[in-house]
């Protein structure tokens, strides 16, 4: 004999369309915004200074994949109206960044469509599940030229100004115009990627991803290393500049511009890295040791 076979209401053509959803909106996700990252990769991620594109989009794919599970466990309470009102602008901002050639909305489109169609299938839960990856999908938005033009101008005159005097403190033969250094028979230019807005915006988003992996439970940490993330990475560039005005004075000025001056944007994620969990080593040092006075009183 053999078992009876259920009808196929709707109800169950609607339970396995629901099964499929996260595939066919994945693919469907694919498909949209293929033409924007391709965008990107051609005229964002290979200028200099704008590397970090792939590396974030890796890291957002990792943190929504790590959270994955936890969604597909919720129980579907669909927000039809609010998922459906945010994925109409999501589109619409798709639509007009696309159609006008503005690399800027196409990309940040991608955050109220994914924020839509989670609303659509998991409801507020399901939002608040994967509210951090898609958080970190801002880091993949190219910052326009006008906001960066202002905002880099004084964080490199700062880089520069300060590197200048740690660098005189010790005793080398420097001085500075602007945001030209002058050591020895040397000239270097304080460039954007070495100090601009892109490079500290990169500096955050690392920064963010280490707050996401170590989890504090408590919430003053959090916002304290939140805090600490922005003195990190100015930092981390003045350390930078002066590790490559001293190559230059060291080893001329084809080394400190060749591959050496590449690897340096390497060196600034490693030491934005080793600083920032220097900081949270310091702040566990006072909350686990209130820790246990708490739970003494308690």
């Amino acid at each position: 004999m053999t078992a009876p076979t259920l009808p196929h209401t709707p109800w169950h053509a609607a339970a396995q369309l629901h099964r499929w959803a996260p595939a066919l909106a994945g693919l469907a996700l694919l498909i949209m915004y293929f033409p924007t990252y391709r965008a990107l990769d051609e005229f964002i991620w290979g200028v200099v200074g704008q590397g970090h594109g792939p590396v974030m989009l890796a890291l957002a794919l990792w943190l929504a994949w790590q959270r994955y599970p936890q969604l597909t466990a919720l129980r579907a309470r669909p927000a039809t109206v609010p998922g459906l009102l945010i994925l109409i602008t999501g589109g619409l901002m798709y639509v007009v960044g696309r159609s006008q050639d503005v690399l800027f909305l196409d990309a940040v489109s991608q955050i109220p469509v994914v924020m839509g169609v989670l609303l659509l299938l998991w409801g507020w839960q399901g939002l608040k599940t994967m509210w951090f990856p898609i958080f970190f999908l801002i880091f993949l938005v190219p910052v326009p030229g006008s906001i960066v033009d202002v905002v880099t101008a004084p964080l490199k005159m700062g880089v520069s100004y300060v590197a200048e005097h740690i660098l005189y403190a010790i005793g080398y033969p420097i001085a500075r115009m602007g945001v030209t250094l002058h050591i020895g028979p040397y000239q270097l230019l304080v460039a954007d990627a070495c100090a601009g807005l892109n490079s500290i915006f990169a500096l955050e988003a690392i920064g963010v991803f280490y707050m996401s992996v170590v989890q504090h439970a408590s919430r003053a940490r959090n916002i304290l290393l939140a805090t600490l993330i922005i003195p990190i990475s100015f930092t981390s560039n003045v350390l930078r500049v002066i590790a490559l005005v001293l190559i230059t004075y060291y080893f001329g000025d084809e080394v400190g511009q060749g591959f050496v001056h590449d690897f340096a944007g390497i060196l600034l994620f490693l030491v934005a890295t080793a600083l920032t969990v220097g900081a949270d080593s310091l702040l566990g040092l006072f909350f686990d040791r209130q820790r246990p006075r708490k739970e003494r009183t308690a």
